[in-house]
């Protein structure tokens, strides 16, 4: 039918041009920002799925960071302990020296210095107050600490740690008291300051031993929560890194795809320029009709 007043096929062609200029529009944006989903129109599930699996990963992320902090914690820990037993093994070796019958008691004197130099530290480094290691005064700063927490005091429930990003995936690091037994018969002192044992005593020796085996089985302790601890580290590495590739298969473009997207959206919008413009020429050839 030819008529004047109503252009169908130049209406059908700019709605086709109009369609195929919002689609290459969109083409255009995902490719320049990297995302496939560019409004929620896109992909509304895929979106509201996506944020939830970033807000998780998030939380492995988070719990990364803590796991790699308690390591540090128990690695400091050990640390410490490392160098008690290096004082510890000296103090018994000045213990058997002082019993060499050719030294005179100057000599031992001067063993007896040493060993209560090493008591000091000793006692620095595990620290506590007066009621509990006794003598005149409370260590209230001792060298054994990290990040203002006391490593070798009471912690009854020792220190929770989050191991995961759901409540619960939690893991305790016992605690490490060296404030009793038998460290507490090295460091402890009377009311007066003075050592409770002394090099001289007939069980120096046995104390320190007993001290050593002490230290042994808390190191080996820490060890078995340092061996979670990485074991936990690594998984929540490999979870991250899955969630991670889980939200780009959702959010990220495929850009080969998306290319041959907008060269035929490209291919469309000239066409169909081009096309309308043929359209609207249209309702000329009924000049033709009114000439004759």
């Amino acid at each position: 039918m030819s008529v004047i007043n109503t252009n169908l096929q130049a209406l059908a062609g700019a709605r086709n041009l109009n369609q195929s200029q919002e689609m290459l529009g969109r083409s255009l944006m995902r490719l320049s920002s990297g995302s496939k989903i560019v409004n929620p129109s896109d992909d509304a599930a895929g979106l509201a799925v996506s944020e939830k699996l970033d807000a998780q990963g998030k939380r492995v992320k988070a719990a990364g960071t803590n796991v790699q902090n308690a390591v540090s914690y128990v690695q400091t820990a050990d640390g410490f302990m490392s160098g008690m037993t290096k004082i510890l093994t000296r103090l018994s070796e000045i213990a058997i020296l002082a019993k060499d019958v050719t030294k005179n008691s100057s000599d031992v004197e001067l063993y007896g210095q040493e060993f209560s130099a090493l008591q000091d530290q000793l006692r620095a480094t595990i620290g506590g107050d007066a009621a509990t290691i006794g003598g005149t005064g409370d260590v209230n700063a001792p060298l054994g600490a990290f990040n203002g927490i006391e490593l070798f005091g009471e912690k009854t429930n020792g220190l929770t740690v989050t191991i995961g990003q759901a409540v619960g995936q939690e893991m305790t690091i016992g605690g490490t008291n060296l404030r009793d037994g038998s460290m507490l018969a090295l460091i402890g002192q009377d009311n007066a300051g003075g050592y409770t044992l002394a090099l001289t005593d007939a069980d120096a020796i046995e104390k320190i031993t007993a001290a050593i085996q002490d230290i042994a089985t808390e190191r080996a302790t820490l060890g078995a929560s340092q061996s979670r601890l990485e074991l936990v580290s690594s998984t929540l590495q490999v979870e991250f890194e899955n969630l991670s590739s889980a939200i780009s298969r959702i959010r990220d473009v495929d850009v080969a795809e998306e290319s041959t997207q907008l060269a035929k959206y490209n291919i469309l919008t000239q066409s169909g320029t081009a096309m309308l413009a043929q359209a609207n020429q249209s309702p000329s050839s009924v000049l033709k009709l009114l000439q004759g």
